[in-house]
C-alpha cells in the first residue's frame, strides 16, 4: 500500500500536471484574442482548438482525481490541488468567453464589410 507522502506526491505531481496544461491553455486562449484583434478569426480559432486540447487534458487529470474520492478512497486535501482546480475554471471561462468574442466580431465584421459592397 502506499503511503501517505507518496500520496501527496502524487497529487502534486498531478496537480502540477493540471497547471501547466491550463496554463497553456490560458496562453493560446490571450494569443486567440490577440489574433481576433488582427482580424485573423481562422487562426483565432485553430488556436482555440489547441487550447481545449489542454484544457480537456487538465479536466482529465481532475475527474480522475475526484472520481477515486467517490469510489470511495480517502481523499487527501492539497492547497495546490485546489489551485490547480481553480486554474482550470478560470481558463475553461475565458475559454468560452475568447470563442464567442471570436464569432461576435468575426460576424460585425463581415457585416462591416458586407455594407462596403
Amino acid at each position: 500500500m502506499i503511503d501517505r507522502e507518496q500520496e501527496l506526491e502524487a497529487l502534486y505531481l498531478i496537480s502540477m500536471q493540471m497547471i501547466l496544461h491550463a496554463g497553456d491553455a490560458r496562453n493560446d486562449v490571450m494569443e486567440a484574442l490577440k489574433c481576433c484583434e488582427e482580424e485573423e478569426y481562422d487562426r483565432a480559432e485553430k488556436v482555440l482548438e489547441k487550447a481545449n486540447k489542454d484544457i480537456v487534458a487538465s479536466h482529465k487529470l481532475q475527474t480522475e482525481t475526484v472520481q477515486k474520492e467517490a469510489q470511495g478512497e480517502e481523499a487527501i486535501f492539497s492547497l495546490l490541488f485546489a489551485h490547480a482546480q481553480d486554474t482550470l475554471m478560470t481558463v475553461k471561462s475565458e475559454y468560452e468567453i475568447a470563442k464567442r468574442l471570436v464569432r461576435v466580431f468575426r460576424r460585425i465584421d463581415e457585416k462591416i464589410d458586407g455594407k462596403k459592397a
